[in-house]
């Protein structure tokens, strides 16, 4: 059995600065979501690809793909937001096993009200501290990042 490839002392620091970070972004773009909105992260995951599909409708299989979420989570979010009048859940015309999620009124009302404060939240929290060239260096180090991870998953 080959010796482990421990971390370096910058590369656990990284790491660890990395894994803060997820965290502490992901806290308070739920935070600023809830505050201002009213809607969970787990809404808004499920609202925007709604806002951006035709018809604001999507099979929920592609729904969940998109957030990827399995089945029970995507279902028992669904049902969540049915009751708020959010989203409505209508049969598949082309499976019948399959069904439909359409975003309702004021689901669009909802997403379109919290986006312009989202957006913000993003930008004054993962784009302001970066100037144009390191957002473009960043942007390359996640799609390497990216690469390696998706071929490791194949």
């Amino acid at each position: 059995m080959s010796e482990p490839r421990w971390l370096t002392p910058d590369q656990a620091d990284v790491w660890a600065k990395y894994r803060r970070v997820r965290r502490e972004l992901q806290r308070a773009q739920d935070q600023q979501l809830q505050q201002d909105s009213g809607l969970s992260a787990a809404d808004y995951a499920l609202l925007a690809p709604l806002s951006e599909a035709a018809g604001g409708v999507l099979r929920a299989r592609e729904l969940g793909a998109e957030v990827d979420w399995e089945r029970s989570r995507l279902s028992h979010q669904i049902s969540r937001m049915e009751k708020r009048g959010l989203v409505t859940r209508e049969p598949c015309a082309d499976d019948a096993r399959g069904s439909m999620v359409r975003l309702t009124e004021k689901g669009r009302e909802m997403i379109e009200a919290a986006a312009p404060t989202h957006v913000e939240t993003v930008r004054r929290l993962f784009f302001d501290p970066l100037n144009s060239d390191e957002v473009r260096l960043f942007g390359d180090f996640l799609n390497r990042i990216l690469g390696a991870v998706e071929r490791d998953s194949r």
